[in-house]
């Protein structure tokens, strides 16, 4: 039994990582991510009880109490917290991934260094890339929490000499971590762990609110990263390959997210997107035209009498929590006849994924859902566009106005349908702080009022028709 156990717990973790593997791999689509969800839950449950029985484990007393701990907070967040603040929560959970791993690279440190034994190079390379990343996560999650959460303002947050800190900053992690390679000093590592909790701080302040799917998307790639680098550290192959994967599906999403704006991550870290410029149009003129404006009872007529009508949801129909309204609105539509799509893109709100997460909450069926790529093809033959709360992602100076900061984005083709309505509180920009062009197309016109008032009278007149 002894002999069996080490190769047991082994073939434990291969499974677990096989659930992981297919659990991502069905999480890409939406008909099968709730399926996905749950394998990589039972590979996680699989890995937990694999290492509950290694015999590394010191008390599983303190196991059992952190594990109830865990659960009682984990219960209750997924209760308490509003499907329209998971952005919030996601960042926030991205940030205790990040410090879990550099608390167990700060935890093995302590022990070697207390026990006096020499720390392998390749335990103490680990050791300083887990502290480096696990705590650039942990306050670069916290500040983008505070950033959706209306704590810290939105746009960027920039001072004078900031990127001269920031290299200072990096220099003398680098110069800190190459001492600690040949020498043991506590200080030294004290002083290079508040530096990397500053860089986190540092790194996310300049980001403007437009850009938070990436960065969303980017901490979690971190957290992965910082738990494998803790699994070197610890020598658990099983975080080192649950943290690889979760590092590299993050890398492939920020890079999706980054295609989906028409921008490097580079820029996205350091151009101070969404700083509140204003837009003008193609020639450099300022843009002109007229607001056309219709009440709920002309929508519904409008949307009513038609062969097909594209619904593209928005942040403005998440902080309305409208999903509910919509799919009882596009359900009554149905009955009219009426064929109804819902089109979604990548960085539409503000996580990876966050329309597909809402409408899915109101039991949209999947079969409605497309993507940009499958939907702009179509909208040339849609007879009414409905745009709730969407606005950068909808905005055609992304075609057209060169000197627009989302020149060259693509976008959600709406202004190529027959008739577009956007639903709207009022004029104000998107994130990225231009002003959008489509407001003043000839095809398109207006519903002030919240999303899920309007919707509602909008199914109201339906009713009638």
């Amino acid at each position: 039994m002894a002999d069996f156990l080490p190769s047991g717990i082994q073939l434990a973790y291969l499974v677990a990582v096989g659930l992981f593997i297919v659990g991502l791999k069905q999480m890409s689509s939406p008909a099968t991510a709730r399926q996905g969800n749950i394998l990589g839950s039972v590979g996680m449950l699989l890995a937990v009880v694999a290492t509950l029985i290694d015999q590394h484990v010191l008390s599983y007393t303190m196991t059992a109490i952190g594990l109830a701990i865990g659960s009682l907070l984990g219960a209750w967040v997924a209760y308490a917290v509003a499907m329209t603040d998971m952005p919030q929560m996601v960042g926030f959970l991205n940030g205790l991934g990040g410090l879990s791993s550099a608390l167990v690279a700060v935890g093995e440190y302590w022990r070697l260094t207390n026990s006096g034994a020499t720390i392998d190079p390749i335990v103490n390379i680990s050791i300083l890339l887990s502290i480096l990343i696990g705590n650039v996560t942990f306050t670069g999650s916290m500040v983008a929490f505070a950033k959706l959460q209306g704590i810290m303002p939105g746009t960027p947050l920039k001072f004078r000499g900031q990127q001269w800190v920031n290299s200072a900053l990096v220099a003398g992690f680098v110069l800190g971590s190459g001492w600690l390679l040949f020498h043991t000093d506590p200080a030294v590592f004290l002083g290079i762990n508040a530096i990397a909790l500053v860089v986190g701080v540092l790194l996310v302040i300049p980001i403007g609110g437009g850009d938070m799917p990436v960065v969303i998307s980017l901490l979690n790639s971190f957290s992965g990263l910082a738990g494998s680098a803790a699994g070197f550290v610890v020598m658990n192959n099983m975080l080192i390959v649950a943290g690889a994967l979760v590092g590299a599906s993050g890398l492939i999403l920020t890079q999706i997210m980054c295609k989906a704006m028409n921008r490097s991550l580079l820029s996205v870290l350091f151009s101070g997107f969404g700083s509140g410029e204003t837009i003008v149009s193609a020639d450099g003129s300022a843009i002109q035209g007229t607001i056309r404006q219709v009440d709920a009872e002309e929508a519904a007529m409008m949307m009513g009498y038609a062969r097909s009508v594209v619904i593209v949801p928005g942040y403005g129909m998440a902080v309305a929590q409208a999903q509910h309204a919509v799919r009882e609105m596009a359900e009554i539509l149905e009955r009219l006849g009426v064929e109804v799509k819902y089109a979604i893109h990548p960085v539409a709100g503000r996580m990876p994924g966050h329309m597909n997460v809402l409408l899915a909450e109101a039991n949209v069926p999947y079969s409605q859902l497309y993507d940009m790529e499958d939907i702009n093809p179509q909208f040339p033959y849609v007879d009414v566009a409905l745009v709730i709360g969407a606005n950068d992602v909808v905005n055609p100076s992304a075609r057209t106005a060169v000197d627009s900061p989302i020149y060259g984005m693509p976008i959600l083709e709406v202004d190529r349908a027959k008739q577009t309505i956007v639903i709207k509180r009022g004029m104000s920009k998107g994130f990225a702080g231009v002003e959008n062009e489509l407001f003043f197309k000839e095809k398109t016109v207006m519903l002030f009022g919240s999303a899920r008032e309007m919707i509602t009278q909008v199914a109201n007149a339906l009713k009638q028709l």
